[in-house]
C-alpha cells in the first residue's frame, strides 16, 4: 500500500510538471492530496485494531494494545476540508484566467500575456 502512495504522488507531481493544461495541473495537485491522505490513513491503521473509544468496563490494558491512533484520522479530515478550500480556489483562478484568456494552455497564456 505504501507503493500505492508513492505511485500516486508521483503521478501528481509528473502532471503539475509535465503538463500544460490548468486543469490537468490543479487533477494532479489534488492526486498528490489524495496520496498523502492515504499514507496518513497508512501510518495509523493497525491489524485487528478497535476504534479509539473507551467504553465502560472495558479493559484498559487491552484498549491500550489494541486501540488505533485518532491522531491521523483527525489530520486527514482536517486535509479533506483545506483540500477542498484549495481546490476551490484553484478553479476559481482557472475560470478567471479562462474568461480573461479564452484557454486553459499554461503557455499560450504565457505567450498572450507578452
Amino acid at each position: 500500500m505504501y507503493i500505492l502512495c508513492t505511485v500516486l504522488f508521483v503521478i501528481g507531481i509528473y502532471s503539475i510538471i509535465a503538463k500544460r493544461h490548468i486543469v490537468k495541473k490543479i487533477i494532479g495537485m489534488v492526486i498528490i492530496e489524495y496520496s498523502v491522505n492515504l499514507f496518513l490513513i497508512l501510518v495509523g491503521y493497525k491489524a485487528g485494531g478497535i476504534a479509539p473509544i473507551l467504553a465502560k468496563g472495558q479493559d484498559v490494558a487491552e484498549f491500550a494494545s489494541k486501540g488505533v491512533d485518532p491522531l491521523p484520522q483527525a489530520l486527514v479530515l482536517t486535509s479533506i476540508v483545506i483540500g477542498l478550500g484549495t481546490l476551490a480556489l484553484m478553479a476559481a483562478l482557472a475560470i478567471r484566467l479562462y474568461e480573461k484568456y479564452n484557454t486553459f494552455d499554461m503557455s499560450e497564456i504565457n505567450r498572450l500575456r507578452g
